[in-house]
């Protein structure tokens, strides 16, 4: 009998450090496999620690450059304007950022209006913010390379898009771009996006997304897990990371889910336009 008792309440004691365990290590995937949260913000920091110094010539390999007109895209519905406070998250290497930059300054140059110190106080500042410190020097070194951000008009943070280090309401745009999909909590980053901005603050996220039509679906999922690990294997050294990037794509929920969850982080007017049958989508919303 006193052996029986000791064993149900060592079975109740394993059973509650088990529920403590897994309360405080919660189930989240990493491409395909099943991992910690622990571990995914580790192992996704590995990723982009290994990608970091290929990861434009990759991006432009694996597109076949149309990652620039899908980021042209995004920046021309964002519609940056002079003075106007953005934050790009996910954005180390600068490619968004730099941009903004660009047309901010070409619509600055189409006009002929004289600064005054009250333009000078609202200065451009374009805030890219990124997880990852290699990815926020590939961007720091490629900005010197065009000569952009020397007037202080291009801010490099690393940080958490889960927990932001900015103010409420302190941003006029928020952008990121094939980030998303790489954080651990989606709701939480959303949920930062709708803080920082202003109301009437414009959300905008650019993604690898699904594909339905069903002949180009075959044919995509050929291309996805079949060549671009070889390409990244050939080119960068890196199959393992590749291999990540293609699932990952594929544990990314649906645009129209979404685009409910950005709905439910409190955007309004929330849409999305699909690029090249659905490989990548732009979701937007309004904060208002």
């Amino acid at each position: 009998m006193a052996l029986r008792t000791t064993t149900r309440k060592l079975g109740r004691k394993l059973s509650f450090m088990l529920s403590r365990t897994l309360l405080h290590s919660h189930a989240t995937s990493f491409g395909f496999k099943e991992v910690s949260e622990e571990e995914k913000g580790r192992m996704v920091g590995n990723v982009f620690s290994s990608v970091a110094s290929n990861y434009d010539i990759m991006n432009d390999v694996m597109s076949a450059g149309l990652h620039r007109l899908w980021k042209d895209r995004l920046v021309s519905k964002l519609n940056p304007f002079p003075g106007m406070k953005h934050l790009d998250v996910a954005g180390g290497t600068g490619d968004v950022a730099f941009r903004i930059i660009e047309t901010i300054n070409s619509n600055s140059r189409r006009t002929t209006k004289v600064s005054t110190e009250d333009d000078l106080q609202d200065k451009t500042q374009i805030y890219v913010c990124d997880i990852n410190p290699n990815m926020l020097n590939v961007g720091k070194k490629r900005a010197i390379e065009k000569g952009l951000g020397e007037d202080g008009s291009l801010v490099w943070v690393e940080g958490d898009a889960e927990a932001l280090s900015f103010q409420d309401g302190s941003m006029d745009g928020y952008t990121i771009a094939f980030g998303i999909r790489n954080v651990t909590h989606i709701e939480k980053a959303l949920a930062e996006a709708y803080r920082v901005l202003k109301r009437g603050g414009r959300f905008l996220c650019l993604e690898l997304s699904h594909v339905e039509i069903p002949v180009f679906k075959q044919l995509y999922d050929y291309y996805s897990f079949s060549v671009i690990p070889a390409i990244g294997e050939l080119v960068a050294g890196d199959r393992e990371s590749y291999q990540y990037l293609v699932e990952s794509i594929r544990r990314f929920p649906s645009q129209e889910m979404f685009a409910s969850m950005i709905v439910d982080a409190g955007f309004q007017k929330v849409e999305y336009e699909n690029l090249v049958g659905g490989v990548v989508a732009i979701h937007s919303g309004l904060k208002i």
